[in-house]
């Protein structure tokens, strides 16, 4: 890792260096980790105090392991290495980050917003590994802890970062901003989430924002066209954002679209006057946004439409974010990992789009304030209007989805809890199902997926 060494990152992190080895002096770390069961021989452990572990009590373990220090809050009664003593562990794994990104040599694409941020994440890298050598987050390692460890793994021959960037709350997007310093920024939509502490759609694009206190000045700004509140982003540091979306105002728009169900759909991308030929591999209208993103950052980079095609179509879906699964005779569309209202109707368009019967499970979705129960009451009667054959409601907040469902025609189940639904689950499914699993993430619906599978 350029330049990290012990004295530059206690420097980075205000911190004091303790039982320092002169071996060391010279050394850079390899990798740095808050997890002691990753280290590695001349790795740096950062021991963070959680909700349930206090890092500190695997100190000597991850000395036992090779580990070339520690960064700690409290030191350990004896000599065992070398420990950066630090007042806040977690804002050390910032500092550490931040100064580690400006040794780099990279540039740094940053994507946000309210929906669709780890899938444009994967069409934005997808379509940049064409021509680049691409790193990008892994998982859901998009906040103040695993924004750090994703910066943390990039290599000095990586080229561009992909970043996803995710906040419920103002102050978080200025703080991963001033760590991730992003050439481009990519905002995808302002949608309904996290309403608890961002209030309204306002102020989601305000917090959303925040991430350009820290971009480049000379950077780009790319924004979903389509969405109402990003349209009136007019410049960012004197300069306009591109735009896409289907709306032929946009600078990067589709038209000739071509909806071929679970299988994705084609469109023709329009980029000045260049039109790409995009096979779009994951389903959904949401995912030609997703590819035209892809578009408008690969063009930042020089990259050609047949370069942009081509990434398109090998971008791979990640588990729990549309993600389609056989279940012997049934298909599982596995989007258990996050929800919030514009997501979910999303999600219930594509289902609508699926042969056969069409199921949907449905649970609560967390942080939308104080008309949390009439959002879930919209995404039940919105399911029923689509025509859902069967609408399965769980959980305390989407009692209010069954009722509404119910309301407007459809056909529609309750339970109070995911354990219910998953001791019944076998006997309401049919041969030829398709099945649509979402909720927000603590409602753990991998686990009806997993009961699906198991039970073919």
């Amino acid at each position: 890792m350029k330049n990290m060494t012990l004295e530059n990152i206690a420097a980075a992190c205000g911190g004091e260096i303790y039982c320092m080895r002169e071996e060391l002096a010279q050394e850079t770390a390899k990798g740095i980790v808050i997890d002691s069961r990753q280290i590695e021989p001349g790795y740096i452990f950062v021991a963070t105090k959680g909700e349930r572990v206090d890092g500190h009590q695997f100190i000597p373990d991850v000395f036992a392991k090779g580990a070339m220090a520690v960064i700690c809050e409290v030191l350990p009664k004896e000599d065992l290495g070398p420990c950066i003593l630090v007042k806040d562990s977690f804002m050390a794994l910032k500092q550490a980050a931040a100064f580690y990104r400006q040794q780099l040599n990279i540039r740094v694409v940053g994507i946000t917003g309210s929906v669709g941020k780890t899938s444009t994440k994967e069409f934005v890298a997808s379509v940049l590994s064409e021509k680049y050598k691409v790193h990008k987050t892994a998982g859901n390692y998009n906040n103040e802890v695993g924004l750090p460890l994703t910066i943390f793994g990039i290599q000095e021959d990586d080229q561009i970062a992909v970043l996803e960037m995710g906040i419920n709350t103002f102050g978080e997007m200025h703080r991963l901003s001033e760590v991730a310093k992003p050439d481009i920024c990519v905002m995808t939509n302002i949608g309904q989430c996290h309403l608890e502490n961002l209030i309204d759609r306002d102020g989601i694009l305000r917090a959303k924002s925040e991430i350009f206190d820290f971009m480049n000045p000379k950077g780009t700004v790319v924004v979903n066209g389509d969405d109402d509140k990003l349209a009136t982003i007019h410049e960012v540091y004197g300069k306009a954002p591109v735009t896409f979306g289907m709306n032929k105002q946009n600078a990067i728009w589709a038209d000739h679209i071509e909806n071929r169900g679970l299988l994705g759909s084609c469109a023709d991308i329009h980029m000045g006057d260049d039109v790409v030929h995009a096979i779009i591999p994951l389903p959904g209208e949401h995912m030609i946004y997703n590819a035209m993103a892809a578009a408008a950052v690969a063009l930042q980079f020089g990259m050609s439409k047949e370069e942009i095609a081509a990434g398109i179509s090998h971008v791979e879906a990640v588990a729990g974010r549309s993600h389609l699964v056989e279940a012997g005779d049934k298909v599982i569309i596995d989007d258990c990992y996050n929800a919030n209202p514009v997501s979910m109707k999303a999600a219930i368009d594509l289902l609508a789009t699926a042969p056969g019967r069409k199921v949907a499970i449905l649970g609560d979705m967390f942080e939308l304030g104080e008309n949390e129960k009439a959002m879930h009451g919209e995404v039940g009667e919105y399911a029923a209007e689509k025509g859902i054959d069967l609408i399965l409601c769980v959980g305390e907040l989407s009692e209010a989805m069954y009722q509404e469902a119910v309301g407007s025609g459809g056909n529609a189940k309750y339970y109070e809890t995911r354990e219910a639904l998953e001791a019944v689950l076998n006997e309401i499914l049919q041969q030829g199902d398709t099945v649509l699993v979402k909720a927000s993430h603590s409602m753990a619906f991998e686990n009806l997926v997993k009961c699906i599978q198991v039970n073919q």
